[in-house]
């Protein structure tokens, strides 16, 4: 790791097949703060809309702030924060019509194996210039715009659907900018194909003059 004195805590599906949330121990840093030019929540993907009936009861029970069951981009979704005030939203797979999940959900859990989460799904993200991010999702990384609601704009890549799918928030005027600390995400990662691809990437991305870490 970039850091290895720093603990990496990784949390995936059973197989270890999909995607996975990280999550870093640093000591002592602040509570960020939610707001313009930030990650803004993430998603994990369950197999059902039935599973999101299961996940709103468990999460009243266990006293995790939630909202309700609501419709996005044509998915059924159920927001809810930890105990950090991070923001993460569960997505229902029922509809999805792009690429399905490639985990299981881990089997040795006490959540029911038909209600378990199974990846990771949709990232928000929100933005003061969004035409800026546009053109640096449709011009250098291959997304597609696939419609807006309201203040959020979804775009998909390769199969698309819930597995591949990022949602550009507008952010409004009176919105107050983020800054990093716990409860707050700092980046995001893009599966490619195999490690020989990333210098595909690498190339790109200098080619635009875009900032990076190099392999």
């Amino acid at each position: 790791q970039d850091d290895y004195e720093t603990y990496h805590l990784y949390f995936t599906e059973e197989d270890g097949k999909g995607a996975d949330m990280t999550f870093f121990d640093f000591k002592g840093i602040p509570q960020g703060k939610h707001g313009v030019n930030n990650i803004e929540r993430a998603s994990f993907r369950v197999p059902s809309d039935a599973s999101l009936d299961y996940w709103e009861e468990r999460f009243t029970k266990a006293h995790v702030s939630h909202g309700k069951i609501q419709e996005k981009f044509g998915q059924q979704t159920l927001e809810f924060e930890d105990f950090d005030g991070q923001r993460y939203q569960l997505i229902s797979d029922q509809s999805n019509t792009g690429a399905p999940s490639k985990g299981r959900s881990w089997q040795l859990s006490n959540v029911p194996a038909e209600h378990g989460i199974t990846g990771l799904g949709p990232v928000f993200v929100k933005v003061e210039n969004p035409e800026g991010l546009r053109l640096l999702l449709e011009s250098v990384f291959g997304f597609r715009y696939a419609g807006t609601e309201g203040s959020l704009s979804l775009y998909e890549v390769a199969q698309g659907g819930n597995g591949a799918a990022l949602i550009l928030e507008e952010a409004a005027q009176e919105d107050v900018y983020a800054y990093q600390g716990y409860g707050t995400i700092h980046h995001l990662a893009l599966g490619t194909t195999d490690p020989d691809s990333l210098n595909y990437w690498i190339e790109r991305i200098n080619a635009f003059r875009l900032p990076n870490s190099g392999l």
